[in-house]
């Protein structure tokens, strides 16, 4: 069932100019059209100018489109009578943890945003011990925000928009500024939460191996949609990406560069996993001719 719908979304951070209206106006967004069913982990790409945090933030009505709509669960987000409600169903976690915790305890950070909706305190009792224990943080809910990792700060940020009772996440490059070890905690607390939960997941990301784990990925570039499809169809493009200064998961350009050279590759390698189930044939005949 269909949750977020864009219709030939449009947007820009410059108004034109009254005394010169022949002057540019710089679209950040330039007719985008997309949609989002209900329970999907659709990942959001693109290099850095190209419109998807802008897009990201049209999602909860942090941004209102210029020209076009955007409709989150039947709601237009341009109606401001409607803006508390879509905040209610999609809540959105930024890149720097530290910028979103704002209580010297984790169960209070967790708490606020409950408390904010003027849900009853035995209520949001409730919600924040479900919420800890969904992203394994429940032992820490006594502890300082400012002594956990990041990746632990960051599954708390998560932790405060579940408490929301959100149907979706929007997740702004949450990974961007972790250690491999808390990009891999982050990343495997957000694929439970889609599976377990059938919470809707945004994810916009630089790592192109955290894309894989989307079920659809959508490729932005100059604030058009350059392709979309699920990770298999969209990283098979390789040519069209690295035109567009885009990158592929590592195994893909690894299996690419084999093909490329004559090797027998499959058609598209997504993973670690996969690359090396393609590479041992080869690498067994070789040895076995030698």
């Amino acid at each position: 069932m269909e949750f977020i719908k864009a219709e030939n979304v449009r947007f820009t951070y410059d108004e034109p100019d009254a005394e010169n209206p022949e002057a540019p106006v710089h679209d950040v967004l330039k007719g985008i059209s997309l949609s989002i069913e209900h329970g999907e982990f659709v990942a959001l790409l693109g290099h850095n100018g190209s419109g998807k945090s802008t897009m990201a933030k049209m999602f909860n009505a942090m941004l209102t489109p210029s020209a076009g709509k955007v409709f989150v669960d039947g709601m237009d987000t341009a109606d401001e009578s409607k803006t508390f409600d879509i905040r209610r169903r999609v809540g959105m976690v930024q890149q720097n943890p530290d910028n979103q915790l704002v209580a010297s305890i984790v169960e209070e950070d967790v708490a606020f945003g409950p408390e904010n909706l003027g849900i009853e305190p035995h209520e949001i009792r409730k919600r924040v011990d479900e919420a800890l224990k969904a992203v394994d943080m429940y032992e820490y809910r006594t502890h300082a925000p400012y002594k956990l990792s990041g990746g632990q700060k960051q599954r708390i940020a998560i932790a405060g928009i579940l408490a929301m009772e959100t149907d979706c996440i929007v997740l702004d490059e949450p990974t961007a500024m972790l250690d491999p070890r808390g990009r891999a905690e982050v990343m495997e607390t957000i694929q439970r939460l889609n599976r377990e939960k059938g919470i809707t997941i945004i994810l916009i990301t630089h790592y192109m191996d955290e894309a894989v784990q989307a079920g659809r990925v959508i490729v932005m570039d100059s604030g058009e949609i350059l392709t979309q499809g699920t990770p298999r169809e969209v990283f098979a493009q390789v040519e069209l990406l690295k035109t567009h200064k885009l990158d592929v998961p590592q195994a893909t350009e690894l299996s690419f560069r084999l093909s490329g050279a004559g090797c027998k590759m499959p058609q598209c390698v997504l993973t670690i996993d996969e690359c090396v189930e393609a590479l041992e044939p080869l690498l067994s005949g070789k040895g076995a001719s030698a």
